[in-house]
């Protein structure tokens, strides 16, 4: 097995720090006719205030956008926003692609195809029933929320099953509830369904990266002990 080499230069504490210490608010990591994606009139309003001027998003407020499905409306703090844009332009000038970075530097995995959705050799034919074919990690890039939330993304090397807009269909669905029940609810001691774990699933439009199947999980109030053993 090949040595895993670690790109300091492209880690995200990097650019976080630096536009997070940055005093210019109306600075900007690219030309303004020319980001990195396209950006939303959400994306350019916070790209337009300082972390100052923005109320992050509570528990209750991430349920409410889940279930009225305005996942769009969840915000990163505009410090983060901007080193988000300035660190998207860096690795896909380094790496081709924030997928390729992913794949290099976060998951270690080597798919079996170069282009579209990637396809890899699985354990399990059924996504999330064994570890080796899906990692737990950290949000690099978490929405802005209020203290004692954490935003973990698990990555599948099994495609879930979607509809053509890129939404779970009923098995999806299934299959991710009972992924996150037997992970995330159980072990964060969970009574109530929905007060210490929430998740959702970006449809395509919504997605960064498209080409790696993952989910959202948002967990609050959870031992450091058990956030240490979730996340790899």
């Amino acid at each position: 097995m090949a040595r895993q080499i670690i790109d300091d230069e492209s880690q995200p504490l990097t650019f976080q720090s630096t536009w997070k210490a940055n005093p210019d608010p109306t600075a900007l990591p690219f030309p303004r006719d020319d980001p990195p994606f396209a950006l939303t009139a959400v994306d350019w309003h916070q790209l337009s205030i300082t972390d100052d001027q923005f109320t992050p998003h509570t528990w209750e407020d991430i349920h409410h956008l889940i279930i009225t499905d305005q996942l769009n409306e969840l915000k990163r703090w505009p410090s983060f926003l901007k080193a988000y844009l300035a660190w998207t332009a860096h690795v896909k000038a380094k790496y081709g692609s924030a997928t390729q970075y992913l794949l290099q530097q976060r998951l270690f995995w080597v798919p079996l195809n170069s282009t579209g959705s990637f396809k890899f050799a699985v354990a399990n034919e059924t996504p999330f029933m064994d570890p080796r074919d899906y990692k737990i990690i950290k949000n690099d890039w978490t929405y802005a929320v209020t203290e004692g939330i954490s935003h973990i993304v698990v990555w599948s090397k099994k495609a879930l099953p979607v509809d053509g807009v890129g939404a779970l269909t009923e098995d999806g669905r299934r299959i991710v509830q009972d992924f996150v029940k037997r992970e995330f609810r159980d072990q964060a001691g969970e009574e109530v369904e929905g007060s210490k774990v929430q998740w959702f699933k970006n449809t395509t439009i919504l997605q960064s990266v498209r080409a790696l199947e993952h989910i959202h999980v948002l967990v609050r109030d959870v031992d450091e002990d058990i956030l240490r053993q979730w996340i790899n």
